[in-house]
């Protein structure tokens, strides 16, 4: 007997959205589905129907009339469909429809970061009511496969420390600045006119985008949901320019750091214990980080026993992320649900920060002011070296 194929739910067909569904139709031709039934042991996995916002457009662009909809929630509700795919990005609606796909007990897989980062606890304890599946690989590192080693490969490990660039846009201003070819506001303008910016920067540019992928690390890293608000955008004490993340950061300082074979590299940095940060912090040129440039990632893990590893690759775009996508497709076909191929699942609370991490791996206690002031030890360094510079100026 032919086991039932698993019917997906698309909502969304942007640039991710779109790559996936091309990616589902193939299968009905033999085609890189064929490789998804394989490795979800013979399961099939079909298309069910695609939610977008305007169907007339989406039919010009050679998606499926018949597969169609504008009615996102009909399309969870129906009962053909298994797995919801959210790529519609932001808070509303996506977290209706993903709380009540999860709450009728269908799997989702998403890559929305800020709904995971910021609704992560909720949801999570819904599918774990349900017994649904929540998986959310494509939120972190693009087609950068980190959660699923960090959830089952490393299980036996504890994991100290996870950092790393974790934001393309930003990566590519500082990559560009200290190459020369251009100040903050003017290299930002090519990253909008090449695609790599939106229109409105500030998620990626002020450190939100690269916060609420660290609280998505810091989940399967450390068993614990953080709060996006506590993730430290600011290096503390240091009177400069700008805001958070890479706001105000200067051309003269990127050459100042060159003159100490250090470059700047916009750093999420999470530790078992202590505040997590998003802030510029200085790289030797001929570290992986320093030598990670344009819209690349890279994420690295200290751990007990394995030591340091580092995960690299493409961190953004409709063919790395929709990998992803796919990857979580076959992880729910294979049955595999919200606790991450057997990792217990976090406490519903967010847990409060209580204590801060120096970059050498000791931890040392805080005052309750401390977690929201704390930095990377070397940012630290780092910035108060660049102000005394600009003081004696």
């Amino acid at each position: 007997m032919i086991a039932a194929p698993l019917r997906v739910a698309v909502l969304g067909a942007g640039t991710v959205g779109e790559q996936v569904v091309r990616g589902l139709i193939e299968g009905a031709h033999g085609g890189a589905n064929g490789r998804l039934a394989s490795a979800a042991g013979g399961k099939r996995i079909e298309l069910g129907g695609v939610a977008v916002r305007d169907v007339a457009r989406a039919v010009g662009r050679g998606l499926p009339a018949d597969r169609l909809t504008d009615a996102p929630a009909h399309l969870v509700a129906a009962p053909e469909t298994d797995v919801v795919v959210e790529l519609m990005g932001g808070d509303e609606p996506a977290r209706t429809l993903v709380a009540a796909a999860l709450g009728a007990g269908k799997a989702v897989v998403t890559a929305n970061k800020h709904l995971v980062a910021h609704h992560g606890p909720e949801l999570e304890a819904i599918a774990r009511r349900t017994g649904a599946a929540f998986r959310f690989e494509a939120a972190v590192g693009g087609g950068i496969p980190i959660l699923g080693p960090l959830a089952a490969d490393l299980a036996a490990n504890r994991v100290l420390r996870v950092r790393g660039i974790v934001n393309g846009t930003t990566n590519y201003i500082l990559t560009e600045m200290a190459a020369g070819r251009g100040t903050y506001e003017g290299v930002l303008r090519q990253a909008q006119e090449q695609g790599y910016a939106e229109a409105d920067p500030s998620g990626d540019v002020e450190g939100r985008d690269a916060a609420n992928k660290l609280v998505i690390l810091a989940r399967l890293a450390f068993d614990r949901w953080i709060d996006p608000d506590d993730v430290v955008a600011r290096p503390p004490g240091l009177r400069r320019p700008g805001g958070p993340g890479i706001t105000g950061v200067t051309v003269d300082e990127l050459a100042g750091a060159a003159a100490l074979g250090l470059t700047l590299r916009l750093l999420a940095v999470a530790r078992e214990t202590g505040a997590p940060s998003v802030v510029p912090t200085a790289v030797p040129v001929d570290s992986p980080l320093g030598g990670t440039h344009g819209v690349r990632n890279r994420i690295e893990v200290r751990a007990e026993p394995v030591g340091d590893l580092g995960f690299d690759g493409p961190g953004a775009g409709g063919a790395a992320t929709s990998s992803a996508v796919l990857g979580d497709l076959v992880a729910v076909a294979r049955g595999l649900g919200s606790s991450w191929a057997g990792r217990p699942p976090a406490e519903a609370a967010r847990r409060p920060v209580e204590v801060v991490g120096t970059d050498d791996g000791a931890d040392q206690p805080a005052s309750s002011e401390a977690p929201r002031r704390a930095v990377d030890g070397t940012a630290r360094a780092w910035f108060a070296l660049l102000a005394g510079a600009r003081a004696g100026n």
